[in-house]
């Protein structure tokens, strides 16, 4: 048994990382926090003292921090350290898929890893539910982002091996392969070997072998990244189909808004490795796109300050939200904007004035179908 387990952590598909117990202290309180953040955190510690098993979320993320080693300016200096994540902390209950969106080095994936036991954390405590009877590769589905396949075998081949990993009988694995495979119209690749396949056809079978067998916690990096309009909606039903109303609940980190609004019950926003928001979609739209935002591309650098100034001049009431090295965001409240023509001629008389580049625009983040702008432009 236990060569067994060092052999299949060492294999690149059947990476099962020991998971370690040991709880470090968080050394940064949260500061600043939006407030449904800080409920989700309460709410964290609560499920931790939880004894009844049924009553305990399936994901429990308690005070994630990650940190690394980074590199010296030279050999006098000391290592900066790089904050991957800093005093993460959510759940994810029963029937429920919570979506972490943020771009890349937000801090997604590097949560992900600390969840499955690949990358052991700086501070904090993960549980799992299912997890305390060892390393079983049964309880946990795990989509990375990576295609992590056996490039010879067959789509077939790679669902029997997981189905058989997972411990299903061979009869009732026959049904269940036949019955995902279905779902993602997957029929005419079963004989395929993966390194034939498509990338689209890849994400599809590793988003498969993650929920073969119903395990208790799945974990989705990114699990359409690469597929075609028709495939991700075959997976977002999917995964509509396998977690609403069970015993089971899932993390799903992505890019879109359109994925998280399709799957999700709840979303978090993660940027620079912190939450800064959590709720379900409607939830976000009605808290925070109650204003209008700008968006400011600046020419250089030096720039910044004078435009800054410039900013507060026409629009007495804007509030910065982010400040970047080409990029300014501002929030601007209705009367201060309205009328919009308005607004425009103010700008582009800055504009003419050579404050700015070319390169301006005013949202009503309050109307827009789905927030993806509004993400981008107030936490990215």
């Amino acid at each position: 048994r236990n060569f067994r387990k060092k052999s299949m952590r060492k294999d690149p598909v059947f990476r099962i990382s020991p998971r370690s117990d040991d709880v470090s202290p968080n050394p940064e309180d949260p500061e600043g926090e939006d407030e449904d953040v800080k409920v989700e955190r309460m709410r964290t510690a609560n499920a931790l003292t939880v004894l009844d098993l049924d009553e305990k979320p399936v994901i429990i993320a308690s005070c994630l921090r990650k940190e690394y080693s980074g590199k010296k300016n030279n050999c006098f200096s000391r290592r900066k350290k790089k904050i991957a994540t800093r005093n993460i902390s959510f759940c994810v209950k029963k029937g429920e898929v919570i979506g972490l969106l943020g771009h890349n080095g937000a801090g997604k994936s590097t949560t992900i890893k600390m969840i499955t036991g690949d990358t052991r954390p700086t501070a904090g405590q993960v549980i799992l539910k299912g997890s305390s009877g060892g390393d079983t590769p049964g309880f946990l589905g795990y989509c990375p982002q990576e295609n992590v396949l056996w490039p010879s075998l067959t789509v077939r081949e790679h669902l029997e091996v997981y189905a058989a990993v997972k411990g299903l009988k061979k009869r009732d694995a026959s049904a269940i392969i036949t019955q995902l495979v279905d779902a993602l119209k997957l029929q005419d690749q079963l004989k395929s070997p993966v390194n034939t396949l498509s990338e689209g056809i890849k994400r599809k079978l590793c988003f498969l072998l993650s929920i073969l067998g119903s395990p208790s916690v799945v974990l989705l990096d990114e699990p359409s990244t690469g597929m075609d309009p028709e495939g991700q909606q075959q997976m977002w039903q999917a995964i509509r189909a396998t977690f609403r109303n069970s015993e089971r609940g899932a993390l799903l980190t992505t890019h879109y808004m359109a994925e998280a609004e399709a799957v999700c019950d709840r979303v978090a926003i993660m940027v620079s490795g912190r939450l800064k928001c959590i709720g379900s979609i409607q939830h976000l739209k009605s808290k925070f796109g109650k204003d209008y935002l700008l968006e400011m591309k600046v020419k250089t650098p030096e720039d910044v300050e004078s435009l800054h100034a410039e900013i507060l001049r026409l629009f007495p009431q804007a509030a910065r939200q982010e400040r970047f090295s080409s990029l300014l965001v501002y929030k601007l409240p209705v009367e201060d904007v309205r009328p919009l023509s308005q607004a425009f001629f103010k700008l582009e008389i800055g504009k003419k004035q050579t404050i700015y580049s070319q390169s301006w625009r005013i949202l009503d983040s309050y109307k827009q179908k789905n927030i993806d702008l509004f993400f981008i432009l107030r936490y990215s």
